[in-house]
């Protein structure tokens, strides 16, 4: 008899610590390195998976973000997270480059590459990363800096483990998904959908 108790204490010692694990590397937590815009201490916190190469991902940052930003980013509602989910090789290296532009100047440089989508998205490797460095020459980035950025290993399975845990935790399985304060919402969202996601969480 007690040694079955001991047993159980055990298995739901572990348990507790498994969970606690799972919780300190829950997709949830902001980390050091990610990416966002806004104050930290918003109420609501958006957090954006997106490819680079999705034009569904393009039309919610050429079309939607700014009015997101105006409206709820700027005035201390939102904090809005940028995460990579890259599809195809375009994107990762789309992700990759994104990666090693200074914080700064990051949402321009990634808005300009949304907005430019179509003339370095390519399906031949050697086209999208010669497009991709027009981009980034003409933003003072050189082609040692470039290649640089590309052959980084370590920075390259980073963004692949980030999409494995996204995958594991929250089932994501297409662009561009938004986790607004814990729930999933899938697909590209217009304004008005926002509006109704965020009126809803500020109300209650």
């Amino acid at each position: 008899m007690i040694r079955n108790y001991i047993i159980l204490i055990l298995v739901f010692f572990l348990t507790f610590i498994s969970n606690l694990n799972a919780a300190d590397h829950s997709v949830l937590n902001i980390k050091e390195n990610d990416f966002f815009i806004g104050s930290k201490d918003a109420p609501i916190t958006i957090i954006e998976y997106a490819s680079m190469s999705c034009s569904h991902c393009a039309d919610f940052h050429n079309n939607t973000l700014e009015d997101l930003k105006k409206e709820f980013i700027d005035t201390g509602k939102v904090k809005f997270v940028f995460r990579n989910f890259p599809f195809n090789y375009p994107a990762l290296v789309g992700s990759m480059i994104m990666s090693c532009v200074p914080t700064e100047v990051k949402y321009d440089y990634m808005n300009a590459l949304y907005q430019l989508q179509k003339t370095w998205v390519n399906r031949d490797p050697s086209k999208t990363r010669a497009e991709l460095y027009k981009i980034m020459q003409s933003g003072g980035m050189k082609q040692d800096e470039f290649d640089s950025c590309l052959s980084d290993i370590n920075l390259e399975n980073d963004i692949l483990e980030g999409v494995m845990n996204a995958q594991r935790e929250f089932d994501i399985r297409s662009t561009p998904a938004f986790i607004v304060n814990g729930t999933l919402y899938s697909g590209n969202k217009n304004i008005k959908e926002f509006r109704q996601i965020i009126d809803k969480i500020l109300s209650q």
